[in-house]
């Protein structure tokens, strides 16, 4: 669901002399704390007309780069790194944004010069009050001595009334501390819930007891304000003030979700935790607890996990039964070469062994069992994902687009590509796949629910929950076999950069609960999120009340 404060409308970009548009391809770049990259997946093809892809590339991952906080690595990029460096920190840093989610227009501009403008939009989340969105310029130059393209450094970049005159500002109102409770009328609000502190603001919103506040641009010399950017929250009702705002959490499972994240080792780490039966969550928890709200606005690739989805449209097909033959090599090529984690291999496996030892090869074999954007249909139409969610606070509803080619329609296949979701979206996935309904997951009562989708059929829910017992009896989720209950698991590993280490993902299910992790750069599912999972579900009862 997008986060809309009350925006100023952003600047009118004045028409160049000598420029023509061309087309480039549009790409969510990336987002903070672990998000995923993917660019050169395929070939960026350039025609006529097209813009270079080497500063195609350039632009992107200067994005890429600011958006996960690789600072130094984002200034480099540019024709001034020190002065760059110094802005995006003090600009990031005073504004306390968070996890930005930078996206390159479908068009770039290109100059009678050869200099090229690309267009993005950017997405500041600003932490406790909300979404700062606005529209900006990257400008790139070739370089005299190599030819290579950097990004011509100036402020307005950073935002087009960025200048020498005029900085930006992050204004906070006192606001009296909202009342929350869980499903029961326990008070979450006391400071126990460390992870629910930031967002104890946007669930009392709805009664405008949230906190307040604006980005305002202000007089570098004289500090007056010039105008008011970005606002966030409303005045209070009065008639609301002594009225608590009751969520559908469990202080008992966020409780021991708080808790379960200390298995991740410091790692940065998400958890979400759900009713299958209504998708009331249960618990949401992030390691950090403070700031960005990685459980359910994060963008990461979900690598093995999405197999959920990938299987049930083989299956909804009847292009794969669990015992068919699918030969499972080290390495497959697509364009580029694909392997498999710590390159093993399970020549002459059954499907179900692919799931269950969750084989990236045999997946991406079976790539021409399904159209071109038939995973993405299959995504919204069953689960939900990619259509706009409600659920009582902000959140990212996950993206499946049409591959562009061959290797990334084999990258998606494993959730990799351009496949984006988080774990509120991967519980989301697991509760649809074990029932057959999907249910928009809430956090609080009475939201719209616009999604519209269809029920699996009861014939591919059965495959789906015997891939996952599966996968804890015999496969990689066997860290949790020694648990009470018939709990059904996936793994996985997914690709960020070459420069970072895999993150890791479970999921899981256990009567009417549906569990998701991801902790990033923790290298397997089973070795860095299966601990996580571990804990809470041995620290809670089978069912919840």
């Amino acid at each position: 669901m997008p986060d809309t404060p009350h925006l100023a409308p952003p600047p009118r970009r004045r028409p160049r002399n000598g420029v023509r548009a061309v087309t480039a391809v549009a790409v969510v770049l990336a987002v903070a704390a672990g998000g995923s990259y993917a660019a050169g997946l395929g070939p960026f093809a350039r025609g006529d007309d097209g813009p270079d892809p080497a500063a195609m590339r350039q632009a992107r991952a200067f994005l890429a780069d600011w958006a996960a906080g690789r600072l130094p690595g984002a200034a480099d990029r540019t024709t001034r790194p020190d002065t760059a460096r110094d802005v995006l920190q003090s600009f990031t840093a005073g504004l306390d944004i968070e996890g930005p989610r930078l996206a390159a227009a479908e068009e770039a501009e290109e100059a009678e010069d050869g200099t090229l403008t690309v267009p993005f939009t950017a997405k500041m989340p600003i932490t406790g009050l909300g979404t700062w969105t606005y529209e900006s310029e990257l400008p790139l130059v070739r370089e005299k001595k190599d030819g290579g393209w950097k990004v011509d450094w100036r402020l307005s970049l950073v935002h087009p009334r960025l200048s020498d005159t005029q900085k930006f500002r992050l204004e906070r109102e006192d606001t009296t501390p909202p009342k929350v409770t869980d499903r029961h009328g326990t008070s979450v609000a006391d400071g126990s819930y460390p992870s629910l502190t930031p967002l104890l603001g946007r669930l009392a919103d709805r009664t405008g007891g949230g906190p307040r506040g604006a980005v305002r641009l202000v007089d570098r010399a004289t500090g007056e304000t010039v105008r008011t950017e970005a606002s966030f929250g409303e005045r209070p009702d009065p008639a609301a003030d002594d009225r608590p705002v009751r969520t559908t959490l469990d202080a008992t499972w966020q409780a021991a979700a708080e808790q379960a994240l200390a298995q991740a080792d410091g790692k940065n780490a998400a958890l979400v935790a759900l009713r299958i039966d209504n998708g009331e969550i249960l618990a949401l928890a992030n390691s950090p607890a403070s700031g960005f709200n990685r459980a359910a606005s994060g963008t990461y690739a979900p690598g093995s996990t999405w197999k959920i989805v990938t299987s049930s449209a083989l299956l909804l097909r009847g292009a794969v039964q669990p015992d068919d033959v699918v030969d499972c090599p080290k390495y497959l090529t697509v364009g580029k070469q694909f392997h498999n984690v710590e390159t093993s291999e399970f020549p002459g496996a059954t499907f179900r062994k692919d799931f269950t030892e969750s084989c990236n090869t045999a997946f991406i074999s079976l790539r021409g069992k399904l159209d071109e954007g038939e995973l993405g249909k299959v995504a919204r139409t069953y689960f939900g994902v990619g259509q706009e969610w409600h659920i009582g606070i902000p959140t990212y509803d996950g993206s499946v687009p049409v591959p562009k080619d061959e290797t990334e329609k084999a990258a998606s296949m494993i959730g990799q590509g351009r496949v984006q979701a988080n774990p509120l979206i991967m519980a989301s996935v697991t509760a649809t796949a074990v029932s057959g309904e999907f249910h928009q997951p809430s956090i609080t009562a009475g939201n719209e629910d616009g999604t519209r989708t269809e029920p699996l059929p009861d014939e591919v829910v059965g495959r789906l929950r015997e891939l996952m017992r599966a996968t804890v009896t015999d496969g990689t989720a066997h860290v949790l076999a020694d648990l009470p209950g018939e709990i059904g698991a996936k793994t996985g590993t997914a690709e960020v950069s070459d420069d970072q280490d895999n993150n890791g993902w479970l999921v899981a299910h256990r009567g009417n609960v549906a569990v998701a992790v991801v902790v990033e750069e923790g290298v397997t599912g089973g070795g860095s999120a299966g601990p996580v999972v571990h804990s809470l579900l041995s620290s809670v009862p089978e069912d919840p009340s």
